[in-house]
């Protein structure tokens, strides 16, 4: 058989596909890896400290998402820029249903933690700098040809393509994935008719480390503790659900503005807003790849399926599944079997298959639940809000699902190289 240029390549070097660079080289050493990545990449770029910017765009990462970067050896290192969520404030506006989580009920010391994207970036950046990772950047990869033995790949940088050969290539270019389109995978797309406005947002009154779930008439929105990891502050991340016709008309509104409708649909738990930053905004889609795996490729991340940022669960889900598809990788490896077999790369997705149905039928079912304000469904939706208050194993389900552990056979149970045998229920 000829000599493979590397073992596996991976389109896109954002967080997906660096976390699971970073996986592959504590779990797998020996396999080779290759990120192509469109922007720019140099040790000297990374800074030397990290100051948070205001408009920072942030994630929320669950519980589940902790223990995960604290077996990749690099939680020490994002806690120090990471605001943890200590309570959440379920509650549907003009009604009187609500239920409240707090960490300190299932012995933990925060349901999950608010973390800037570039934070995020840099630190598995400089992680990634101590491994035999290699990198192709800036070049981005726009078609792939299988092979018996694996899969060619053109690389384009510039003007230039070559080609590169390897087992396996996995596609984690994001949502909007070019390479998904090129190489003909099938996606499915329920569009919610609405945009989600992200800003950073500053209050009177301060957050405590709570954050607030609020369902209106109008669709929902939720205010994330944000901008400082040891002192309780008064800067929340904020997603705002609004039709295209009121996205339009809010973001013509100077700050001031956009202020007084945030206060109203919101309400004044945190007093009131005194500043909004940049506004950013996205389509709402649900889109799912029903078969997100081929010989020699598979999808990951966005890439596979994009979810309604309600139970903001999108990035937790990608980073289960890509600790799922190291463990096949590694158990590939450990038999002496390609890693872009079929059989491989078929048994990542009916592990991971589970845990993405179940979450995106729990956020799928959050904007069907609380969407309309029919007068009947109102009140029984807001009865069981205050039902999930009272009762204890309906609330532990609900607070296991923000906190990233509810999936049946999800990795975050389970340290990255686990056994195929303890990925069960706890």
């Amino acid at each position: 058989m000829a000599q493979l240029d590397t073992d596996l390549i991976i389109a896109g070097g954002g967080l997906a596909g660096a976390a699971l660079a970073l996986a592959l080289a504590k779990s797998v050493p020996d396999l080779r890896v290759t990120v192509v990545e469109a922007f720019p990449l140099s040790p000297q770029a990374l800074p030397d400290s990290y100051q948070p910017s205001y408009d920072a765009r942030s994630t929320a990462l669950a519980w589940g998402s902790r223990r995960i970067f604290e077996e990749l050896g690099l939680w020490s290192r994002l806690a120090q820029h990471a605001t943890p969520i200590e309570r959440i404030h379920v509650s549907d506006r003009g009604h009187f249903g609500a239920t409240r989580l707090s960490a300190s009920e299932h012995g933990q010391p925060a349901l999950g933690y608010v973390v800037d994207n570039r934070w995020m970036g840099l630190c598995l950046m400089r992680a990634l700098l101590d491994t035999r990772v290699q990198w192709e950047a800036p070049a981005e990869v726009v078609d792939m040809t299988p092979m018996p033995q694996g899969v060619r790949v053109a690389v384009r940088s510039g003007d230039e393509t070559r080609e590169l050969t390897a087992q396996c290539l996995v596609v984690a270019d994001g949502g909007r994935s070019g390479l998904r389109e090129a190489l003909g995978f099938q996606t499915r797309i329920h569009d919610y008719g609405q945009h989600a406005l992200i800003a950073n947002v500053s209050t009177a009154e301060s957050h405590r480390f709570c954050a607030y779930e609020r369902f209106t008439d109008a669709g929902p929105m939720a205010l994330l503790p944000h901008g400082s990891a040891h002192q309780a502050g008064r800067q929340s991340a904020l997603v705002w659900t609004l039709t295209d016709q009121a996205l339009e008309e809010l973001l013509s509104l100077p700050d001031d503005d956009k202020c007084r409708r945030l206060q109203d649909r919101f309400g004044w738990r945190l007093g009131r807003f005194t500043r909004i930053g940049a506004c950013n905004h996205y389509p709402l889609k649900l889109t799912t790849v029903e078969e997100p795996v081929r010989p020699g490729v598979a999808l990951v991340g966005n890439a596979a399926h994009a979810l309604h940022p309600v139970a903001g669960q999108g990035f937790n889900l990608a980073l289960r599944g890509l600790m799922t598809l190291v463990e096949q990788f590694r158990l590939a490896v450990a038999q002496g079997v390609s890693i872009g077999d079929l059989q491989v790369l078929a048994g990542y997705h009916t592990l991971h298959r589970q845990d993405w149905q179940q979450t995106v039928q729990f956020s799928d079912s959050l904007i069907r639940l609380f969407g309309p304000s029919v007068t009947p469904l109102a009140v029984a939706r807001d009865a069981g809000l205050v039902g999930l208050d009272l009762l204890p194993g309906a609330k532990r389900w609900f607070a296991r699902k923000a906190m990233g552990l509810g999936g049946r056979r999800a990795m975050i149970d389970h340290p990255v190289g686990a056994n195929r045998e303890r990925m069960n229920d706890d």
